[in-house]
């Protein structure tokens, strides 16, 4: 059992992760957190008040950053029974492999790297999304040792995705007539995997305590598997409006990625519009298998909508 932990990272998925860790740890568990000496030690009142909360939580903060080299890195992770990567994808290229190196180096005996998202080897090499080739490169460095077991967990995109103008899918008021449009990547019958972070946070903490142990191996975790169908039949439901409706096919994902390559949001909308890898049925998931509740689609739609509604 980890009785000292090591988060890298505090930023929405790993808040939520180290906030579910302090609640459900056994007794004697110790549960640091890896932040750069600036976030330490920032006099923003934003950045002093989550570093507020996770002293409330009992949590260490271990001074860090992960742009030291690999040796430093091995130094500062080797005390440790467990760490988890929440960095994303903003530490840069290379980094998941870097941190990676450095806990097999280190002799870390459990590993939980950033792979919290989609199906990367269903997805494969050379998609439209370059950086999750290297997501594939963490796995493979994982299986081809033995000295640190490993947990990768797959969860989909964050739930409120769907709803942030950015993503495309679900759009208030924008086609200019007042009308809410609910876009389909792909097609209606599309399916997207999604969980909020709450419930990320919750079930990898526990999967890290689960008896009889968690190794080397992917564990799913869902919220919810819904088409994009179903997105706009729950719009439609929750705000008593009838939406319209509009594809993003493939081909029109791929003419707006060729006109704008280096824009991640369309590299996403591609992969997606494909529909591989990017989702997976309740009844495979770790928290499907267990009843363990969960937020669903609809559940998030009513108060995120209203809220977007009432203050636009």
């Amino acid at each position: 059992m980890a009785s000292n932990i090591l988060v890298l990272g505090a930023g929405e998925l790993g808040t939520a992760i180290l906030t579910a860790l302090s609640k459900i740890s056994p007794p004697g568990t110790k549960i640091s957190v890896l932040l750069r000496p600036e976030t330490i030690s920032s006099t923003s009142p934003t950045k002093t008040a989550e570093l507020a909360h996770l002293r409330n939580l009992n949590i260490a903060f271990l001074p860090g950053d992960i742009t030291s080299p690999v040796s430093t890195l091995t130094q500062l992770f080797s005390p440790y029974d467990l760490v988890i990567s929440c960095l994303g994808y903003a530490s840069g290229p290379g980094s998941q492999i870097k941190v990676t190196q450095a806990v097999i180096e280190g002799k870390v005996k459990r590993y939980m790297p950033w792979q919290f998202g989609a199906d990367y080897e269903v997805i494969g090499r050379g998609s439209a999304q370059p950086v999750w080739d290297e997501q594939l490169d963490v796995r493979d460095l994982l299986r081809t040792q033995n000295g640190t077991e490993w947990i990768i967990v797959s969860t989909g995109i964050f739930m409120s995705f769907l709803f942030e103008p950015f993503f495309g899918v679900v759009d208030l008021d924008k086609d200019g007539e007042g009308k809410t449009v609910v876009r389909a990547l792909g097609g209606w019958e599309n399916k997207v995997t999604v969980t909020t972070p709450e419930d990320i946070g919750r079930l990898t903490a526990m999967i890290v305590f689960a008896e009889p142990k968690v190794k080397n191996e992917v564990v799913y975790v869902a919220g919810e598997t819904v088409s994009y169908g179903r997105v706009a039949d729950i719009v439609e439901r929750v705000t008593g409006k009838k939406v319209k409706r509009e594809v993003w096919s493939v081909d029109f994902s791929k003419k707006e990625l060729a006109e704008d390559p280096e824009n991640v949001i369309k590299k996403y909308r591609v992969v997606f519009g494909e529909g591989k890898g990017v989702s997976w049925e309740m009844e495979k998931t770790f928290n499907g298998q267990r009843r363990i509740a969960v937020t669903v689609v609809e559940s998030f739609a009513k108060g995120k909508l209203d809220y977007n509604l009432t203050n636009n």
